[in-house]
């Protein structure tokens, strides 16, 4: 028996002293149990944001001051206070997302307008939804009436514009087929360009139209209400990082039970 009590001994004083020596953090924040991720982020004071800052009112960035704002982005405030840090945004594409998104070396997680998809989450890991989302359009307000449906796009005759590489570009191209499309590189630029005929339609977002209506008298979104897709936006991050995937859910959750969400769906006139 005492040799059994001294194994015990030494094995008990040998786990103390490897979590003390490898820096494992015993606290917690907000609930959820601190590993390595959490502790990197509080370490070097302040997290790192990926977003492509081109999706009002969700993710922007103002071309000449380089502020960032958005629903999204009030939410990153949200967790980054939380975990009592500062934010550094980090420019990402919708062409290079999930690229960026898996490299260690570049940012923490992305937001602003990311879409939770089947094919991101096989991949890479993704918070529950806080906003609702879905394929719309918009077009000229005198050509509102002539779209009422997804067919009435598909026609040479109509040019549909979209940014490049992200599900705006995959819709159009998997269920537009005979639509005249064309591809420009600024999204945020695009409502514009249809307002200025050079398009007739864009393929955007249900958070999206609402805000470029209300901004440009020219603009409509007729199928606002009759979304051609439906979804939910959320936090995509690579995997291996369970308890920042963890603090943002419950963090979210608390969003949503406070009352802070919704106070940020209003300040921004989202559904």
């Amino acid at each position: 028996m005492k040799k059994t009590s001294l194994i015990s001994l030494v094995l008990t004083l040998s786990l103390t002293l490897c979590v003390s020596g490898c820096g494992v953090s015993s606290r917690t924040v907000a609930g959820v149990s601190q590993t390595p991720t959490i502790d990197r982020i509080q370490q070097r004071e302040t997290v790192l944001i990926g977003t492509t800052g081109d999706y009002r009112p969700l993710s922007y960035k103002e071309p000449e001051t380089g502020e960032y704002w958005g629903f999204d982005l009030d939410v990153a405030a949200a967790i980054a206070r939380k975990m009592d840090v500062t934010i550094t945004y980090v420019p990402t594409s919708w062409p290079t997302l999930s690229a960026d998104v898996q490299n260690p070396e570049l940012f923490d997680f992305a937001i602003g307008g990311i879409s939770v998809t089947e094919e991101r989450i096989a991949t890479m890991d993704m918070s529950e939804g806080y906003l609702r989302n879905g394929k719309t359009i918009l077009c000229r307000k005198e050509d509102a009436a002539r779209f009422t449906c997804v067919e009435d796009l598909n026609h040479p005759e109509v040019r549909v514009m979209v940014n490049p590489g992200g599900l705006n570009e995959k819709f159009a191209r998997e269920n537009l087929p005979q639509c005249t499309l064309k591809v420009f590189d600024r999204n945020e630029e695009i409502p514009s360009q249809v307002a200025e005929g050079k398009a007739d339609v864009m393929i955007t977002e249900v958070p999206e139209a609402p805000w470029y209506v209300r901004n440009d008298s020219r603009l409509a979104a007729p199928l606002l209400d009759k979304p051609f897709t439906s979804g939910e936006i959320g936090i995509l991050m690579r995997k291996g990082q369970e308890d920042l995937l963890e603090f943002i859910n419950a963090t979210l959750r608390e969003m949503k039970a406070d009352g802070s969400l919704k106070a940020l769906h209003q300040k921004y006139g989202l559904q």
